[in-house]
């Protein structure tokens, strides 16, 4: 039998015996059933295992000729949805031929015959419709499976989704946390750098201060052991000497740490800075330090001042000293650095440095003593044993020479200390030591000018002290009217030389010595300070034309010497006068 026969719509009629195949047949196509005769029931095992056709009209004895064993296997085979439906036909009053088959049938409606043929109708369309709605049921379970596995599939992407969502989330959350940990570290550094510029500027005007009182008192002591053959009293003035040039060793500290120190900078190389070292360091360190070197012997020049760096180099090994009181080791290394540390970036602009690392192995920082190690009046020291400015100054200076300075340090395992110092292309020359004599000079005149009366008094004497005639004015204008009024007329009284303060008001030293040099171009001009603004005047004051105060007088006899020495030579010896009004 094709499968065209048993389609869904189809009764199978399984009766083998007599005419009752042809009545149950005529009986269906007369009520417009589809119907299908299958004799041997073939059809029938199919249809059951494969959910097919609409149920069975079969007859005993068509029963009794199945086998048990198929048939089960063909229910047991059934669809999840189906539950095939039989019209079982059985003879009145007959026991039934097959009780063994009929027992597998769970689905089955039993009619006696004789029957009505409205009976045998009615038991056919509700096994039908029985039939149709397990179809509906298995097509809503076909949908409701395809929508499980959609849903299913949806669940997979949305949980995919939700979990690049997520970690998206958790990238972008990160990222947050870094730039506010970076903005917080900014904004600490921001921070700091106001307040030590705060400081910076209290201690530089402290230094300001100082600086004319210790000029005043150096000075002052200077004159004094000159003119007395007491042994006591030069006794006293030495001690009162040492104690001032202590207190100016103090100012310089502070100026070097408000950045307001007026550095000297040239091509050095550091290795020789070091090597040239050698002795200072062992007789300061003493012999319970051993002091190693590893010196990069392709290190570059550095830019720096050659005499500032080796007092902070020194500085660094007393500090390592005082940290190993036992005994250790000191290491001084040096490296070329091409390439800015990503810690430092903040601090360094872009290009190439010399790093110069001091390694101790003494009892190291506590991380809340590192955190202050640079701030100025820190120390852990004893009273009196250190003033707090020694790292305060290291730090000023490195910043002052266009680097900066980093300090790595543990509990116990020893501290280090790196200056970052920019690279330079220029060649390293050799330092020149200009001497200048106690006594000189042939009655020429030179002009004082500062604002400080005391300072100024000692200056002249000074001056005078070295044998020159001396004139003094209180501020820029009064030296330019003395110059003009007093000093012009008849071509008498010439000035040989102006030495003149730069932090004055009104008119500061650089602006006198630019009206000074409209009047007379080669007139020698000496700035006299331990304040000058090296960001207002660093770029108008030449070195070689500044006395740093405190000064003394050998110190002002060799600055004296040198302004003189740069006067054309059919100068040298005259004054230079000045027209009248």
């Amino acid at each position: 039998m094709t499968t065209e026969a048993v389609r869904p719509e189809n009764f199978l009629v399984v009766a083998p015996g007599g005419r009752d195949s042809q009545v149950i047949s005529d009986l269906l196509h007369s009520a417009g059933l589809g119907f299908a005769v299958d004799p041997a029931g073939d059809s029938l095992l199919e249809a059951i295992a494969n959910g097919g056709a609409a149920g069975a009209i079969i007859t005993d004895d068509a029963v009794a000729r199945i086998e048990v064993e198929r048939l089960r296997h063909a229910i047991d085979a059934q669809p999840p949805w189906s539950d095939f439906p039989f019209v079982l036909l059985t003879r009145r009053g007959e026991a039934s031929t097959a009780p063994r088959v009929i027992e597998e049938l769970v689905n089955v409606t039993i009619l006696e015959r004789p029957l009505h043929p409205a009976t045998l109708l009615s038991a056919a369309r509700a096994a039908r419709r029985g039939r149709t709605r397990q179809r509906i049921a298995a097509r809503h379970l076909a949908e409701l499976e395809e929508a499980r596995a959609k849903l299913s599939v949806l669940a997979g992407t949305l949980e995919a989704k939700v979990g690049e969502r997520t970690r998206d989330l958790a990238a972008a959350n990160d990222q947050l946390m870094k730039e506010i940990a970076e903005r917080e570290r900014t904004e600490a550094r921001l921070l700091q750098a106001q307040k030590m510029e705060a400081i910076g500027q209290l201690t530089g005007g402290i230094a300001h201060d100082f600086n004319n009182l210790l000029t005043a008192v150096i000075g002052s002591i200077d004159l004094l052991l000159r003119r007395t053959e007491d042994e006591k009293l030069r006794r006293l003035a030495g001690n009162a000497l040492q104690a001032a040039e202590r207190g100016a060793d103090l100012t310089a500290q502070l100026l070097a740490f408000s950045r307001r120190q007026r550095l000297s900078p040239t091509p050095v190389q550091a290795n020789v800075v070091i090597s040239g070292m050698g002795d200072l360091l062992a007789r300061t360190l003493g012999s319970h330090v051993r002091v190693e070197t590893r010196l990069d012997s392709n290190l570059w020049p550095a830019l720096a001042d050659p005499t500032q760096l080796e007092v902070m180099i020194l500085n660094l090994a007393i500090n390592a000293r005082d940290a190993m009181p036992a005994g250790g080791r000191l290491t001084i290394e040096t490296r070329n650095v091409d390439a800015v540390p990503p810690a430092l970036v903040p601090e360094l602009d872009h290009g190439d440095y010399v790093a110069i690392s001091v390694t101790d192995t003494g009892t190291g920082m506590a991380p809340r003593v590192l955190a202050r190690a640079f701030d100025p009046f820190f120390t852990t020291k004893a009273t009196g044993k250190g003033t707090g400015l020694g790292l305060a100054q290291l730090y000023g200076f490195a910043r002052q020479s266009g680097g900066t300075a980093r300090i790595e340090s543990e509990e116990g395992r020893g501290t280090t200390v790196t200056i970052y110092l920019p690279r330079t292309e220029a060649k390293p020359v050799a330092r020149a030591v200009t001497a200048g004599s106690a006594r000189g000079g042939n009655r020429q005149r030179i002009l004082v000018v500062d604002d400080d009366d005391d300072v100024r008094m000692v200056a002249a004497a000074l001056v005078e002290e070295l044998g020159y005639q001396v004139a003094e004015a209180e501020s820029g204008p009064a030296a330019l009217d003395l110059l003009r009024a007093r000093f012009g007329k008849n071509g008498e009284g010439g000035i040989a030389l102006v030495i003149t303060d730069v932090v004055m008001p009104g008119m500061s030293g650089v602006e006198l010595a630019a009206r000074v040099r409209e009047i007379a171009p080669n007139l020698p001009i000496i700035f006299a300070s331990g304040f000058a603004d090296v960001q207002t005047f660093g770029a108008e004051l030449a070195t070689e034309e500044l006395l740093k105060k405190p000064y003394r007088l050998g110190e002002v006899a060799a600055a004296i010497e040198v302004a003189l020495s740069r006067l054309p030579d059919e100068g040298k010896g005259s004054v230079i006068r000045f027209p009248g009004r």
